[in-house]
């Protein structure tokens, strides 16, 4: 039997005729597993978790068929209670599937610990700028007899402080600055 006669026969049409059909099939149980096995159209919402400590995190999670993932301590932030969420992805409100991962950034128990620069004997010019740029807040400011009129000492809440010394951010360091008379 020639090519051509084959292509155009009756056996042929019906092999391709059932190819088609078996693919169709084929198609139409796959999708419909892959509906089935994806829970295809069915979300859960994400819960506002943004203030919450982690227990309560942990149940509003598990009501919800839900996991989470700590991430990372982030910056301290006043506004929340320590180790509380203060950021979470994907955001509250967001329809996601069960059993989904919700990655949280907790807020630390307080600031973190900076080193205290070396502004003894500068002018407070200078050091009042340095300390700020760095996140240290000037509290209270003595003068003592002195030939200079620099940074003399650096106390904080009556500790006497060196360079080099760890101080949580935003704490208030007290000046000790001559004043040039002897």
């Amino acid at each position: 039997m020639s090519l051509v006669k084959f292509l155009t026969s009756k056996t042929f049409f019906k092999q391709i005729a059932l190819a088609v059909v078996a693919l169709v099939v084929l198609s139409f149980l796959i999708l419909k597993w892959l509906d089935i096995s994806t829970n295809h159209g069915e979300f859960v919402v994400v819960p506002d978790l943004k203030g919450k400590s982690l227990e309560t995190v942990k149940i509003e999670l598990e009501d919800n068929s839900l996991r989470m993932q700590i991430q990372d301590s982030a910056n301290y932030n006043p506004k929340y209670p320590k180790y509380s969420v203060i950021e979470q992805k994907p955001a509250a409100g967001s329809q996601v599937k069960e059993d989904r991962k919700i990655y949280l950034i907790l807020n630390p128990s307080g600031y973190r610990k900076i080193e205290i620069p070396n502004i003894l004997k500068r002018t407070f010019r200078q050091a009042k700028p340095q300390l700020e740029a760095i996140g240290f807040k000037i509290g209270k400011i003595t003068y003592k007899d002195a030939i200079g009129e620099g940074v003399m000492e650096m106390t904080h809440k009556g500790k006497t402080l060196k360079p080099g010394d760890l101080l949580p951010l935003t704490s208030k360091i007290d000046l000790v600055m001559g004043n040039g008379k002897l």
